[in-house]
C-alpha cells in the first residue's frame, strides 16, 4: 500500500481530498466535472486491481468539484471477475491514506419497484448481502468484527437529500441487495428479493461498504437504475442495456453529488 500511496501523493501535488467517490458502470462521465484533473491509470499504480469490465475506465482521477478537493476511482473490480470480494481493499485503503474521510459509492442497479423506473436515482439506505460473501474473511485482527447498524452515514444521507432538493433532482431511497453475478438474476430470485425487502439489485458496492466501515470511513451510496428486474417486463436483461441507460441517471446523480460535495466544503 505504501508504494501506491507514495505515488499518488507525488502525482497529486499536495491535493488533500476529504471526499472519495467510486464510480460504477457507465458513470465515468462525472470525472468531466472535476477541475484541474489529474489522471493515473490503475495499471500504473502498484498493487491496484485492473477491471476487465466494459464501461469501467480503471483510473484514479483527482481534482476539485465545486471548489472542494475530491479523488475518484473511475471503475471498480467486482467479486465476479476473479472471485475476490476483497479486490477493492487496497484502493480504499489508499483513499483513507490520502485523507479521505467520506466515501461515496455509486453503481448501476436493477429496480424491483414499478415506481423506480430506469433513469432514476436511488439513495441506498441499507443493504442485504444475499451473496453471503464478505471481504473481511481471512482478516486476522479484531477489526473484522465491523458493526453494520449504521453502515450508511445519516449526515451524508441528509446532505445528499438536501442536494437533490436544491438541484430539483428526484431522489428515491431504498434497500440494495447484492448478488454475486455475473449472470443476471432469475425472475424467481427477483420475486424473492422483493419479499425480503429489497428495492434494487446489483453486483457491487456491498464489499466496498464493509471495507470502508472497517477503516472508519463515513459512507453514502446511490444507485442509478438502468432496468427493471428479471420477469417484471418480460424482456431479457443485458450489460448493453446497463451501459445505455446509466448515463441518463448518471447525469442526475452527478448534479446531486456536485452540489452535495460543494455544500460540504472541505470536510464531510
Amino acid at each position: 500500500m505504501q508504494a501506491a500511496l507514495d505515488l499518488l501523493k507525488a502525482r497529486l501535488g499536495g491535493l488533500s481530498p476529504r471526499y472519495g467517490v467510486i464510480l460504477g458502470s457507465g458513470l465515468g462521465s462525472l470525472v468531466a466535472e472535476l477541475k484541474d484533473a489529474v489522471r493515473i491509470a490503475y495499471q500504473d499504480i502498484p498493487g491496484f486491481p485492473v477491471s476487465a469490465v466494459s464501461g469501467h475506465a480503471g483510473e484514479v482521477v483527482a481534482g476539485t468539484l465545486g471548489g472542494v478537493p475530491v479523488v475518484m476511482l473511475s471503475g471498480r473490480v467486482h467479486f465476479y471477475e476473479k472471485g475476490d470480494a476483497n479486490a477493492m481493499r487496497l484502493p480504499i485503503e489508499v483513499l483513507k491514506g490520502l485523507g479521505v474521510e467520506a466515501l461515496i459509492l455509486t453503481n448501476s442497479a436493477g429496480s424491483l419497484r414499478e415506481d423506480l423506473s430506469p433513469g432514476s436515482v436511488m439513495r441506498i439506505t441499507d443493504h442485504i448481502n444475499y451473496s453471503g460473501i464478505n471481504p473481511l474473511i481471512g482478516e486476522e485482527s479484531d477489526r473484522r468484527f465491523v458493526g453494520m447498524t449504521n453502515a450508511y452515514d445519516a449526515g451524508l444521507a441528509e446532505a445528499m437529500r438536501r442536494a437533490a432538493e436544491k438541484t430539483g433532482t428526484d431522489l428515491s431511497q431504498g434497500v440494495y441487495m447484492w448478488f454475486s453475478g455475473p449472470s443476471f438474476e432469475t425472475p424467481a430470485e427477483i420475486r424473492m428479493a422483493r419479499i425480503l425487502g429489497a428495492d434494487a439489485v446489483g453486483m457491487s458496492t456491498v464489499p466496498e461498504v464493509i471495507i470502508a466501515r472497517m477503516l472508519d470511513m463515513r459512507v453514502a451510496a446511490a444507485s442509478v437504475i438502468t432496468n427493471y428486474g428479471a420477469g417484471m417486463t418480460g424482456s431479457e436483461l443485458s450489460h448493453d442495456e446497463t451501459k445505455e441507460m446509466a448515463p441518463i441517471g448518471g447525469a442526475r446523480l452527478a448534479a446531486i453529488l456536485k452540489e452535495m460535495i460543494a455544500a460540504g466544503g472541505n470536510g464531510p
